[in-house]
């Protein structure tokens, strides 16, 4: 008589259907995302063709990629998507070191929390288009009034974001570390920002957007280059293949940019 064997399970061969399974989600997710993505893009070129819809007023995908071509060929692409990508990087790099620098010495001196907050609140809810103007009069026009622009959209916001994460940091950690002799500065570096990373990092997939817009705001008023111009300009003289263009290519920016943020997030899951 024979006895059958049962294949143990093993820890390893549950994680690798674990993995299995995720995978597949993932790839499920992409591959609606892409369905999405070709039937829009499907329906808005039929749409045009069939003259339901003006191309005049909407362009359509193949005048699109028309015109992307003209601008590749001139390199206008390179000249204008260049400097709006540059001063939306310089502007983020900014608003996180900034931010997270001020998030830090409000949480290390609690009595300057209590007196900057309502100044941070309402510069916070301040319509930032606001400020162009007054920006254009003290700096002028060219890329230090586009960065300075894109920085008030998300600085404010970041520096509450963070401080908030920070105070509600683990209480008894902090008690521990205190109770042992280490002082407040032993409990920022060695408590309180190694348990916001994730939080400065889910700050930061904010941020880059935001400081996107703010760019795009300078670029209406204060410049003779880049997306936001080219989106103002092409406006003005009703070419809508390049405002279109120009409003595609800063959502190629946008994804791009998230995504190398969302990236770091998943480096440092897997590192923890």
């Amino acid at each position: 008589m024979t006895s059958l064997k049962s294949k143990p399970i093993t820890n390893l061969s549950v994680q690798e259907a674990f993995m299995l399974a995720h995978r597949r989600h993932h790839h499920t997710i992409t591959l609606f995302r892409l369905l999405i993505l070709i039937t829009f893009l499907t329906l808005w070129e039929y749409t045009t063709r069939a003259g339901y819809v003006d191309i005049f007023f909407f362009s359509s995908p193949s005048a699109i990629v028309k015109y992307l071509y003209q601008m590749t060929i001139d390199s206008s692409l390179f000249r204008h998507t260049g400097i709006t990508l540059l001063e939306t990087i310089v502007s983020f790099l900014l608003v996180t070191s900034l931010s997270l620098i001020i998030a830090m010495l409000l949480w290390y001196q609690g009595s300057l929390s209590e007196i900057l907050e309502p100044y941070l609140v309402v510069l916070n809810s301040l319509p930032k288009s606001a400020l162009a103007p007054l920006l254009i009069v003290w700096l002028g026009t060219g890329s230090k009034t586009i960065i300075v622009a894109g920085i008030s959209v998300a600085i404010f916001g970041s520096i509450i974001s963070l401080y908030t994460g920070f105070c509600q940091s683990d209480e008894e950690m902090l008690k521990l570390i205190l109770t042992l002799g280490g002082s407040r500065k032993d409990a920022l570096f060695k408590v309180i920002l190694p348990s916001s990373i994730p939080l400065i990092i889910s700050n930061m997939k904010v941020n880059i957007g935001l400081c996107l817009v703010g760019v795009i705001i300078g670029e209406f008023l204060a410049a003779r280059r880049g997306l936001g111009y080219l989106i103002i300009y092409g406006s003005q003289v009703f070419q809508l293949n390049m405002v279109i263009t120009s409003i595609m290519i800063l959502c190629a920016i946008a994804m791009g940019l998230y995504k190398i943020i969302q990236s770091l997030e998943h480096w440092y899951k897997k590192a923890g």
